[in-house]
């Protein structure tokens, strides 16, 4: 009944790539839920990697464990890992991914706390309390600060904070979501802003103008005019949506969406709200022009 209940995207729904696969431009993969790597020839940023997908059994019975050799597959290289909040469906796979590749963990105090409690030393991560220009190579980004959505029967998932590292391997109720962020990134050339969960604190992206959004699909089932609300605020060009699949299926196979997520009507609305909506399909790649982007 389950698997019947829970669809599977349209390939249909799939956008085409804005510009040509090129080093100069800015390239984004998504790797579900919330999920993107961010790349040019300067720069690699991963958000939110949560590659290893545990199934419901393991998610919900079980310590949860980073799979290093799906890391490895996936995200070969990052320089910056950036969290937006703490559960585990986005943050599972940071440790790892800073583990192999060398980069820097930038998140909250409670992502720090995950970090410790994985074995990062204190030199790999760095926290911030929002607002702050951090310098990421030629790039430079800012968390701004967030809420959860409550996406939970009208409540707020694993509310709370880390004040301490906790249990490693953790089980999901411990990792609680802390500050929350929206990163916006500056490649220099583009701006992206990244919603990971589905609500939003309208004051913080007031003046910050993004070219594309990575935007939680979810948010719009809790949140009035939620898209009406980022490109009134943001006036993006394009808006790619995330976190709309169940998050347990593994990487490499067909995913299926969320109960409640209506993918045609969410591009339809951002279409209507005068943006292109790109729909990207897990490990999906799309790419965007670095010299004539507005």
């Amino acid at each position: 009944m389950r698997n019947y209940l829970l669809k599977v995207p349209d390939h249909q729904w799939n956008a085409s790539s804005p510009a040509k696969s090129s080093f100069q431009n800015l390239k984004i993969q998504y790797l579900g839920t919330a999920g993107f790597i961010l790349s040019d020839q300067h720069r690699t940023i991963v958000l939110d990697p949560f590659i290893s997908r545990p199934n419901f059994w393991q998610t919900f019975t079980q310590p949860l464990l980073s799979d290093p050799t799906l890391v490895k597959k996936y995200i070969p290289n990052a320089d910056d890992v950036l969290i937006g909040h703490a559960h585990y469906d986005h943050i599972l796979d940071a440790p790892e991914v800073c583990k192999q590749t060398g980069a820097r963990l930038i998140g909250s105090q409670a992502t720090l706390m995950y970090g410790r409690s994985a074995g990062l030393s204190e030199s790999q991560m760095l926290e911030t309390k929002g607002r702050e220009v951090i310098e990421c190579g030629q790039w430079q980004v800012v968390g701004l600060p967030s809420i959860h959505g409550k996406a939970l029967f009208g409540r707020v998932p694993l509310p709370g904070d880390m004040t301490t590292p906790p249990p490693y391997p953790p089980k999901f109720h411990h990792l609680r979501h802390g500050q929350v962020f929206n990163w916006w990134i500056n490649t220099g050339y583009l701006r992206v802003v990244h919603i990971d969960s589905a609500d939003f604190i309208e004051q913080e992206l007031q003046g910050r103008q993004a070219d594309i959004v990575c935007l939680c699909a979810i948010g719009r089932k809790y949140r009035p005019n939620y898209v009406k609300d980022v490109v009134r605020l943001l006036k993006p060009k394009y808006i790619i949506p995330c976190h709309w699949d169940t998050m347990l299926t593994p990487i490499d196979q067909p995913p299926k969406l969320l109960p409640g997520v209506n993918i045609p009507e969410f591009l339809e609305e951002i279409k209507a709200s005068g943006v292109e909506p790109l729909f990207m399909p897990i490990l999906g790649e799309l790419y965007f022009d670095q010299n004539n982007e507005s």
